[in-house]
């Protein structure tokens, strides 16, 4: 029996993806073998020696302490794109918000006031002063180009919108889904030159805090729009109030309230929404779930920010041992050697690395006697190993 402990509420379409007659799921409960979080800070957190696991139902992990899990040799599990879609529908609405005025002018109409003939003649005179502009034809700008990214830019484009990308780090997977018509940028000062709208989604990281600064502002056309659904940091506010006040910026749209922003006449503050909608959070869920259960049950290894990609089909009737260990040589040989003098037949094996760390996959054809499986976690560098099917 596998045991869950959930630190937030857990969509319950994901949680089922978890078989009841073999896990046991509880916010309070001892010794579990995963942990799965929201939003709950982990940093203080003292972690259970039993854990094995760590998956954050939502994209990004700024909550979970990756290092100390890293040296735990736990992986660290995500869901990145679960919530795309939702995120996609935000940034679309922000810049039909800011350029047709409609949080102004939602403004001005709450504060209407009289008979309905006064109204009538107020919105006939006042609707002048939020005259706004068409989404055809100008420019998107879409720094970082993951899953959400990816889906913006060709929203962008389905709209008729021009799009220049910028991502150095840009996967294979995601080229493939970006639309051909997209121009790549050469640089974030290149982008923000050339773009009347400009959307994020990149992590909070030291070299993108305050990416948006007094400096890039200066660099970018007039009226330009910007558009923050990704993390609070990103963008210096400081320096895009003072934009928007001297008129070099025509609005800023965020996911981020201040005292600072949430009053501006230019300012569309949101409460955090990109990805609360009950489709992403039930996504998040099914999607780390699916992960942390195939990690715990196959070794299985997707969408983890500290350990490697990897993935090994089952071998009919094999048994599996999952081995985490520091990526150094020879650490084949010596398990290799190992399971020889165990009389144990390899029937599959895989090895992934990711900086320091490596996980080897390896289906034997019996059951690997206790005294192998010790030897194994004796070997210098060996930081973990589990038995997976040899109950």
């Amino acid at each position: 029996m596998y045991k869950i402990q959930t630190l937030n509420n857990i969509s319950v379409v994901g949680l089922d993806r978890f078989p009841r007659g073999e896990y046991e799921i509880a916010s309070e409960i001892s010794k579990p073998d995963a942990i799965l979080v929201r939003s709950a800070k982990m940093h203080d957190m003292k972690l259970p020696e039993s854990v094995k696991a760590n998956g954050r139902a939502g994209a990004g992990v700024h909550n979970i302490p990756v290092d100390a899990m890293t040296g735990a040799r736990i992986p660290v599990f995500n869901a990145p794109g679960a919530n795309a879609n939702a995120v996609k529908e935000l940034v679309v609405a922000g810049m039909l918000m800011a350029a047709r005025n409609i949080g102004q002018g939602w403004r001005f109409a709450t504060g209407l006031s009289g008979e309905d003939p006064a109204i009538s003649k107020d919105v006939e005179a006042g609707k002048k002063n939020f005259v706004g502009f068409e989404l055809p034809g100008r420019t998107l700008g879409v720094v970082g180009l993951g899953a959400i990214g990816v889906k913006v830019a060709n929203a962008a484009r389905a709209l008729g919108m021009n799009v220049i990308g910028y991502d150095p780090t840009i996967t294979v997977r995601a080229a493939w889904a970006l639309e051909a018509a997209v121009e790549q940028a050469l640089s974030v000062d290149d982008l923000v030159s050339r773009s009347d709208f400009i959307t994020f989604h990149v992590p909070l990281t030291d070299s993108t805090r305050n990416m948006i600064n007094s400096d890039r502002i200066r660099l970018m056309k007039q009226k330009s729009v910007l558009l923050n659904f990704a993390r609070n940091g990103i963008i210096d506010d400081e320096a895009v109030v003072a934009g928007l006040d001297n008129g070099h910026l025509y609005a800023y749209v965020c996911d981020f309230p201040s005292n600072l922003l949430k009053d501006h006449p230019r300012v569309i503050t949101l409460p955090h929404l990109g990805a609360s909608t009950a489709e992403a959070e039930e996504n998040c869920a099914v999607m780390v779930a699916d992960q942390v259960r195939d990690w715990l049950e196959n070794g299985n290894v997707s969408n983890s920010v500290n350990f490697p990609e990897i993935n090994l089909a089952r071998a009919e009737g094999g048994y599996r041992l999952a081995v985490v260990n520091s990526n150094v040589p020879n650490m084949l040989g010596q398990v290799s050697t190992d399971l020889a003098e165990a009389g144990l037949n390899i029937i599959d094996m895989i090895n992934k690395s990711r900086g320091d760390i490596a996980v080897t996959l390896i289906d034997v054809d019996n059951p690997p006697p206790e005294e192998a499986v010790q030897r194994i976690d004796d070997i210098e560098g060996v930081l973990s190993v589990r038995c997976l099917g040899c109950e």
